[in-house]
C-alpha cells in the first residue's frame, strides 16, 4: 500500500489542525494488513518564483556645450559616485559620445533621468540623459 500526502504551507492554527487530521488519517490507513511495509510519500507544493523586475541603464550623452565640470557635478550629486569615478565617466562620455551611468529599476531610472534633465535645464545646459532597457 502506498500513501501520498500533500502538504501546503499555511498559518499555524490551520497547520496544527491539518497535521492532526493527517496523523489520524495515516494511522487509520496503516491499520491494514500491509501496514508494516507501507510506504508513505510526502509531496510538497511549491509556489512559483516571482520574476525580478527588468533593469534599465541610465545613459549620459555628449554635447558640445555642457562644461565638463558640470557633468562631473551631476554625476556626483545624482548618482552618488566619487569624484574620480565621475571624472572617468565624464571622459568616457566626452570620448565615446555616451556612457552608462548606472543600472536601476524602471522607477529609479526614470527619476534619475528626470532629475538630471531638470537640473541641466535650470542651469541652462543642453545635457541629455536617457534610459533604455537592459538586455
Amino acid at each position: 500500500m502506498r500513501c501520498v500526502l500533500y502538504y501546503v504551507p499555511c498559518s499555524k492554527t490551520v497547520f496544527h489542525r491539518t497535521e492532526l487530521a493527517l496523523t489520524a488519517w495515516v494511522h487509520k490507513m496503516s491499520d491494514g494488513d500491509d501496514a508494516p511495509g507501507a510506504d508513505i510519500d510526502v509531496a510538497t507544493k511549491t509556489r512559483p518564483k516571482t520574476q525580478r523586475p527588468p533593469l534599465y541603464k541610465v545613459l549620459l550623452l555628449n554635447d558640445d556645450y555642457t562644461p565638463m565640470e558640470f557633468v562631473v557635478h551631476v554625476l556626483e550629486r545624482f548618482f552618488g559616485i566619487t569624484h574620480s569615478q565621475a571624472v572617468e565617466i565624464m571622459l568616457t562620455v566626452h570620448k565615446k559620445g555616451v556612457a552608462v551611468v548606472g543600472v536601476f529599476s524602471h522607477e529609479v531610472a526614470e527619476t534619475k533621468v528626470a532629475q538630471v534633465m531638470d537640473f541641466a535645464r535650470r542651469n541652462q545646459h543642453p545635457l541629455q540623459c536617457t534610459m533604455e532597457k537592459e538586455d
